[in-house]
């Protein structure tokens, strides 16, 4: 049995408010295309088919397009609603949906309940577990402690006790949206923390023949049979090294698994470059990310003049741009006091200046402002001093 694997589309999202909506209908015209060519059994979204709670009605509208495509396929499609979704909102309707093939599970009680896929060696049975919020789903789940490891290995028993009621060479899917241990995070995913622990042992899901994980945004392989598709398309540039991608898994009649990636079509490539306004103006390598959504790092001792405008006519679409001046290390062994000693008021407001201004030191119009400003501290003081 064939499925595609695909999560964290956050349709919605900008990137550096550049709006992502038509890269992400793109994204959307990919998968229904690739369902199509390769005969996929299956379609697996696992979690944040939004970016917020309350999408967009253009977010929304991509979305209604590309249910009523996979449904006119008449490939059946699992989704479970991630940490960023509204669980209530997206399941509006699952019931009148699942008529369609479009099966919906946003509601912790589903967890035991899967979607029956048959084949020429008999039935796979898959499930859907939303992201279950502990604190929320440890009643309903009746999970021992409200933390992420124990809500889940609640849901997992829901399975595991269902798939104990089927034949014995059932296969078995879990969809799930976690932090799984061993996988890396990018700066664009929603903290998951609740009590100091957001992550859980691969083990939870001991026995399932394939595990298709949501939230991380970097495709990645916990252990074979358990997987992240990532997002999409980059939502941060730490994302700058991802390669942006689906699985495509093929699930034995034995079990066995094979996986393979199928690249999503990007709009533009991302670029993080690093170094003085100068040299990244003229260095003749950097000249290949014209074309791609930069973040610049400037680390000049002074800032320069105007740097976003100037870099913008080497790199038009520079996105972000960051300050890391380059200062010569300061030995750690030297006390703050011992820095200090013996050197005046004036000298030290002079040093704190250029500390923050990335090594430029204040010029003598600005010295006298200074030292005017001390001089009424110090009058201030002595009034002070006087009165008491």
């Amino acid at each position: 049995m064939r499925f595609v694997h695909t999560s964290d589309w956050h349709l919605g999202r900008s990137f550096h408010r550049v709006n992502l909506l038509d890269a992400q209908a793109a994204f959307l015209d990919h998968l229904v295309e690739t369902a199509e060519q390769q005969q996929v059994d299956a379609v697996l979204v696992a979690g944040d088919i939004y970016d917020r709670a309350v999408p967009s009605l253009a977010a929304v509208e991509v979305f209604d397009s590309a249910l009523h495509r996979l449904a006119g396929l008449g490939i059946p499609t699992v989704m479970i609603s991630g940490n960023h979704d509204s669980a209530r909102r997206l399941g509006v309707g699952a019931g009148l949906i699942e008529r369609a093939g479009i099966h919906l599970r946003t509601d912790p009680a589903d967890c035991g309940r899967p979607l029956l896929l048959s084949d020429e060696h008999g039935e796979v049975a898959v499930y859907g577990l939303p992201y279950l919020e502990p604190v929320l789903a440890r009643e309903q789940l009746a999970a021992p402690a409200p933390s992420h490891p124990a809500v889940l290995q609640a849901a997992m028993e829901r399975v595991r006790s269902d798939l104990a009621t089927r034949p014995p060479a059932t296969r078995s899917v879990v969809l799930a949206h976690a932090f799984v241990s061993g996988g890396y995070a990018s700066d664009s995913e929603r903290d998951i923390t609740v009590g100091g622990v957001a992550s859980v042992a691969a083990d939870t899901f001991a026995g399932i023949d394939y595990v298709a994980l949501g939230h991380l945004h970097g495709c990645q392989t916990i252990t074979e049979r358990i997987r992240y598709s990532g997002s999409p398309l980059a939502y941060s540039f730490s994302e700058s090294d991802h390669r942006k991608s689906m699985w495509l898994i093929d699930l034995g009649g034995d079990g066995s698994l094979t996986a393979d990636r199928v690249d999503c079509p990007l709009p533009r490539p991302l670029a993080r470059i690093r170094g003085t306004l100068d040299g990244l103006l003229t260095a003749p390598e950097l000249e290949r990310h014209r074309g791609a959504w930069v973040e610049a790092t400037l680390t000049d001792a002074v800032r320069p003049h105007d740097p976003m405008a100037r870099l913008s006519r080497r790199f038009p679409h520079t996105l972000s741009l960051r300050f890391a001046p380059e200062r010569p290390e300061e030995d750690p062994l030297i006390s703050y006091a011992q820095r200090l000693r013996d050197r005046t008021d004036e000298q030290i407001t002079e040093d704190f200046v250029a500390h923050v201004r990335g090594g430029s030191r204040p010029d003598e119009q600005e010295r006298a402002v200074l030292r005017e400003t001390l001089d009424e501290v110090r009058v201030e003081d002595a009034a002070k001093e006087t009165a008491r």
